[in-house]
């Protein structure tokens, strides 16, 4: 995720929604990403280009952890 997340500028990467990007991480399925999304503060339709420093940093420690 924070690779994709520096590539933000792009814009292919901007239209990209949260939860399709996580959904390519293994071991995350749809019921895993909603939880985490939900932990995270993002709405499930928030797109990559959309999302606050804060909800990137959240959703980067919900991976980590």
């Amino acid at each position: 995720m924070a690779e994709v997340f520096g590539r933000s500028g792009e814009e292919l990467v901007k239209k990209a929604r949260v939860a399709q990007v996580l959904r390519a991480v293994p071991g995350y399925g749809p019921a895993r990403v909603a939880a985490l999304m939900a932990v995270s503060g993002v709405t499930e339709k928030r797109r990559v280009g959309g999302l606050t420093e804060q909800q990137r940093e959240r959703l980067l420690q919900a991976l980590a952890g």
